[in-house]
């Protein structure tokens, strides 16, 4: 597949970038090139290779999901300038 002038201007047009006629001239050679590595590309053999979702193999580590309180009440309330029934206790704002 090869771009010519028009092809680049049509592109420019659909993007919404106003080129001049020297840049079109410019990028048509450079779309080209593009384009050819993109080929070259298709010819790789990769039918033994696997797809990967990262290049090194990563592996979750989690931990058991079981349901607690967290025991943690009282050493959190220990921060607390004023602490009510378990609770933090805050100004009352609304009247």
């Amino acid at each position: 597949m090869s771009v010519d002038k028009e092809t680049v201007k049509k592109i420019a047009n659909l993007s919404r970038i106003a080129i001049s006629e020297s840049e079109a001239d410019a990028l048509v050679p450079e779309l080209n090139n593009i384009l050819g590595w993109v080929e070259q590309l298709s010819e790789v053999d990769t039918k033994n290779v696997e797809p990967m979702t990262a290049v090194i193999a990563n592996k979750l580590r989690l931990r058991a999901d079981e349901v607690t309180d967290g025991s943690k009440r009282d050493k959190i309330l220990a921060n607390a300038p004023v602490e009510e029934h378990g609770f933090f206790a805050v100004p009352k704002v609304i009247e």
